[in-house]
């Protein structure tokens, strides 16, 4: 199977401050990899230099066969992505948010569609900035979507949604898997990365502790619930903000 995400000995230190030490990951196409940790852990760090966003130290990465600091334009059109915060205009439209992000693309998705699927074509007119915040987290989702992406990257991506809709974003992004789409995410939420996840890697201060599946994450704790198993590798539940 084609591996879509390749990346090997990935290491970022902040001065003294390890933030990601040796990190592989491999993702084949189709499929769908999290990236697992407690505040602080290196998660939204990895991902943006897997992006090329921030450079990093050394290592090796690859997105679809290129190099993400190197082909950058030509990825562009084949990646979205979600992070957990984004900023806009503070008074542009759901609709018109929507045509500037399908305007950079040669062949997006029907946004329209896409609001559709996320409960928000209701929104179309509504400024972005009086979205809630469960509402406004679907819409990055949306805009992540909107390029007809190969692949996509979502940080946090149900968080301050309700149970329902984050099942509706779950049954979503598992019709998109099941077309092609290969999904790298970070999550907090350990029923999430059960229902979408085919293999996890758990960071543990900017260092991988455990790669595998959730089925093998839990035989190899002395848990029978993965989210325990979870607690259980990271050993911390963390409250405060992600730094890193």
């Amino acid at each position: 199977m084609e591996t879509a995400i390749k990346v090997e000995n990935l290491c970022k230190s902040y001065g003294s401050i390890n933030a990601v030490s040796n990190v592989n990951i491999s993702v084949d196409r189709g499929k769908v990899y999290g990236l697992l940790g407690a505040n602080g852990a290196g998660k939204t760090t990895t991902i943006e230099c897997i992006l090329g966003t921030k450079n990093f130290d050394s290592g090796t990465v690859l997105i679809l066969g290129m190099n993400p600091q190197k082909e950058r334009k030509v990825l562009f059109e084949r990646v979205g992505v979600q992070f957990q915060e984004s900023h806009y205009q503070e008074k542009i439209t759901v609709a018109e948010l929507c045509n500037v992000t399908q305007s950079l693309y040669k062949n997006p998705l029907d946004y329209t569609e896409l609001l559709k699927q996320f409960g928000l074509f209701d929104k179309l007119k509504s400024p972005v900035n009086e979205l809630s915040g469960g509402q406004k987290q679907r819409m990055f989702i949306v805009l992540a979507l909107i390029p007809n992406p190969e692949v996509v990257f979502l940080d946090e991506l149900t968080t301050g949604l309700d149970s329902r809709a984050r099942r509706d974003v779950w049954k979503c992004l598992s019709n998109l898997k099941a077309k092609g789409l290969t999904i790298l995410l970070t999550s907090h939420f350990m029923d999430e990365v059960e229902a979408l996840c085919d293999k996890i890697c758990i960071l543990k201060k900017g260092t991988p502790i455990f790669y595998g599946t959730v089925g093998e994450a839990i035989s190899c704790s002395p848990f029978e619930k993965f989210e325990d198993a979870y607690l259980w590798y990271t050993d911390e539940e963390g409250s405060e903000n992600e730094s890193v």
